[in-house]
């Protein structure tokens, strides 16, 4: 045995990270192993924006017949690769199964329960670990040019009421004549005060130096082979570049994202997760951008700038694990940002980028003890809200393991909802 902790974390993203500091922050001993570098997937670029506005599941009624209808283009926001893949199509039927009125609120109560939680801690979190993230409470902007995609959002507005979330509708023409970025045509943008903006990178890292000046321990190139899950305790056997061995522990936390569903087999955990696409476009800053983070609602483009760049992002395409950089998604990043901005891009391109979002058969994140197993947590499927839903995460996986009393009601995210594998 190479070494023991008190908690190994498998998982060096956003959710790894967070669920180690809060887990440290209760005494524990922790060591994190990555099988890439910290912050290198899902958690390194996305558009930063936290957003209780998400709240709304995206297995919506009427979902399943926008993606199939989607499926013959390539560069449709939300993207369907045409394939043989039995795990998808069995993932499908369960999605299409949700896209009812009932599971959508249902959805959307846990979802608004985690994700307000988050956004109230972050500003703590940002201040106690001295995280230098960029991070700004100006809220998001939802912008719309035609009336068609105002009437489109009606129904996810309605259930935002339901459940209580805060927004402010605005004239278009009004909104741009205080908002120099955007060009003429806005017909109604929705504001909703209570999302913010951070940069994700930056976040990501000084988490992973709180992290170490806590005392945790960071092994980056370190792929997990295999986990050995008893009664008494958890083995993790790793190889690679930053270190080969066995590392004991009395718990281990899964957070390996979108790709849990591949270590979950040897496990016998049933994971209904599958890797959905982003991509993203980051420039240096240019001269004219918007005060706030938007989503541009035709394109489900995000936008958002901070003093040290601009990014464009969002999409889904569900490609299994392909690792091409697919040019029709970036270009229709572009071409959206184009139809609402003056100026889309900035004058320097720093990055184009992908990463695979995990995503849960109803849209909620996986977070618990994993059935069948005494000392094996999970804590995964955030889908395109891992970096929103990080503080809570972390807080409830910390109480979890610790047997402590919940800050906010588990059951909606307990893993043994799906059932044995």
């Amino acid at each position: 045995m190479e070494s023991t902790q008190d908690v190994l974390v498998v998982g060096g993203g956003v959710i790894g990270l967070a669920s180690a500091l809060a887990l440290l922050e209760q005494g524990r001993s922790v060591r994190i192993l990555d099988a890439g570098r910290v912050g290198g997937g899902s958690s390194h670029g996305n558009c930063g924006t936290i957003t209780p506005s998400h709240a709304a599941p995206l297995s919506a009624p009427g979902s399943v017949a926008m993606a199939l209808r989607w499926m013959l283009t390539p560069d449709a926001p939300f993207y369907l690769k045409p394939r043989f893949d039995p795990a998808l199509w069995q993932w499908l039927l369960g999605f299409a199964r949700r896209c009812n009125p009932r599971d959508w609120r249902r959805g959307a109560e846990a979802r608004l329960a985690i994700l307000s939680a988050a956004r109230d801690a972050l500003p703590e979190w940002v201040e106690h670990y001295g995280l230098d993230c960029e991070y700004d409470p100006t809220g998001v902007d939802y912008v719309f040019r035609s009336e068609r995609d105002v009437a489109d959002f009606a129904a996810e507005l309605a259930l935002l009421d339901r459940i209580g979330l805060p927004y402010e509708r605005i004239d278009g023409a009004a909104y741009v004549r205080g908002e120099p970025a955007l060009r003429e045509g806005v017909v109604q943008v929705v504001r909703f005060p209570g999302d913010a903006r951070l940069r994700p990178d930056r976040y990501v890292a000084g988490l992973a130096r709180a992290v170490r000046e806590r005392g945790g321990i960071i092994m980056e190139h370190c792929r997990v082979s295999a986990i050995d899950s008893r009664d008494d305790g958890v083995t993790a056997s790793v190889s690679g570049p930053g270190g080969s061995g066995r590392h004991g522990a009395r718990d281990l936390v899964l957070a390996t994202g979108a790709w849990l569903p591949q270590m979950a087999r040897a496990l016998k955990l049933r994971v209904p997760v599958q890797p959905g696409k982003g991509y993203s476009i980051t420039y240096s800053r240019p001269a004219l951008v918007p005060r706030c983070p938007l989503v541009l609602h035709g394109p489900s483009v995000c936008v958002t700038a901070w003093d040290s760049g601009f990014r464009l992002g969002s999409t889904m395409e569900f490609s299994g694990y392909d690792a091409s950089l697919n040019r029709r998604r970036l270009d229709a990043l572009e071409r959206g940002a184009a139809e609402y901005l003056h100026q889309p891009v900035g004058p320097e391109k720093q990055e184009e980028w992908y990463g695979w979002r995990p995503l849960s058969v109803d849209d909620l994140p996986l977070l618990g003890r994993a059935p069948g197993h005494r000392h094996l947590w999970l804590a995964t499927g955030h889908g395109m809200l891992g970096v929103s839903m990080s503080t809570a995460t972390g807080r409830l996986m910390a109480e979890l393991v610790s047997g402590l009393e919940p800050h906010i009601d588990p059951a909606p995210f307990d893993p043994a909802r799906f059932g044995p594998a």
